[in-house]
């Protein structure tokens, strides 16, 4: 019995080939905030002054200092692209000049943009109906971009941050375009600090700034988006990490952000074996799995078995889990390699009592043994079971 951990070769051609056109396009950096006035635009500004000092080719597209002094004055110096003109509702609005960045990029190879406010809507008639859209034709044309935008407008956050606040955000930006930035910098500020600067007008101008006190800015709304802002950040780090140890083949499970992993079975006592993991799981704040291993032998199942197997599969997934088949010639060193692969620290397997004959077989060690010799960093926990009926004697398969 063999733990292979070589990297897949079909899985190194897919990055490979992801690398090369990743390679082609601009880079991302987002400045990500738990609401306005946090900083974002700021630190996006002091950063590109520091660029720029360094040598790099940078241009504004758009900075939205809503009046504030101190963004006014972090911009100067940095040099602009002229916004365009666009007729709307008898007004002149100022919009980003999309084909003008473009062309400042051809003409400036390595050209870094800033473009403020990524959820922002473009006006009726811009090639693009949402800045994001803006931002992916830039990235696609070879041009680095950094903007900033807060936790309410990631699009799956959109109810949570509705009920929360009481506040619908009508403008979104999905998760993939976040996910995919080369480098998001959480921009935090501790609720009592933004209050404070709320109140001293350098949020909003003072009529605004009373209203967004008594709605969206008070107290218990800012430390729940800020909770949320640093949580969906830590995924997007996760998800990351877990992205490398594939890529590498890392051997061994860190345990920098724990989960548990249950194993599923067809028996009759893989409902209790869930419903304990996931009660585990709420208990400890933790995110679960739920993985079925489907060997040779148990393909071979009755009809009766494999329904009984969707059902659980289908509870797992009900109770919060995210559940995934392996097909694999052996139980044991397939739960091993899952839980490295997804870094899981905690496997959940279900143990019975061992009676008559099965006490004594010398053969088919329990599968928390066959663990625990492959792979002595993973923790088990094992769930009592009922012991299962006996038909008379031992079987080969035991």
């Amino acid at each position: 019995m063999t733990d292979d951990t070589r990297p897949d070769p079909d899985a190194l051609l897919r990055q490979v080939q992801a690398d090369e056109a990743q390679a082609r396009r601009g880079r991302l950096k987002i400045f990500f905030g738990a609401s306005a006035g946090v900083g974002k635009t700021c630190a996006m500004l002091v950063a590109a002054q520091a660029a720029r000092a360094g040598g790099t080719p940078l241009a504004v597209g758009v900075v939205e200092a809503h009046g504030r002094a101190e963004t006014e004055a972090l911009a100067q110096g940095l040099p602009r692209l002229p916004l365009r003109q666009v007729p709307h509702r008898g007004r002149m609005l100022a919009e980003f000049d999309l084909d003008g960045a473009l062309a400042f990029g051809r003409e400036h190879p390595g050209a870094l943009l800033l473009l403020d406010e990524l959820a922002h809507s473009n006006a009726p008639g811009s090639r693009h109906p949402k800045r994001w859209q803006d931002v992916e034709e830039l990235l696609e044309a070879g041009l680095d971009v950094w903007t900033t935008v807060n936790v309410q407008h990631l699009e799956s956050l959109n109810d949570i941050v509705s009920g929360i606040t009481g506040v619908r955000v009508w403008e979104t930006v999905p998760d993939s375009l976040f996910d995919a930035a080369d480098e998001v910098v959480v921009v935090d500020l501790p609720p009592d600090e933004l209050l404070a600067r709320l109140k001293a007008g350098k949020v909003y101008v003072p009529h605004q700034a009373e209203h967004a006190a008594a709605h969206f800015f008070r107290k218990g709304n800012l430390l729940a988006l800020r909770e949320l802002a640093l949580r969906r950040t830590a995924d997007r780090v996760d998800e990351q990490m877990q992205d490398w140890r594939r890529r590498s083949a890392v051997p061994v499970v860190w345990p920098n952000r724990e989960a548990l992993l249950a194993c599923v079975d067809d028996s009759p006592e893989a409902e209790k074996l869930l419903r304990r993991c996931a009660r585990l799981a709420t208990q400890l704040d933790l995110p679960w799995h739920a993985l079925h291993v489907e060997t040779p032998a148990s393909a071979r199942r009755p009809e009766a078995q494999r329904r009984r197997l969707e059902r659980s599969l289908k509870l797992a997934q009900d109770l919060g889990a995210e559940v995934a088949t392996l097909p694999a010639a052996e139980l044991a060193p397939a739960l091993v390699r899952y839980a490295r692969e997804h870094n899981l620290s905690r496997l959940v397997i279900g143990r019975r009592p061992r009676h008559g004959w099965r006490a004594w077989r010398p053969w088919g060690r329990p599968l928390a043994e066959q663990v625990a010799a492959l792979a002595e960093d993973l923790d088990l926990l094992q769930v009592a079971l009922p012991a299962p009926r006996d038909t008379g004697g031992p079987s080969p398969r035991g």
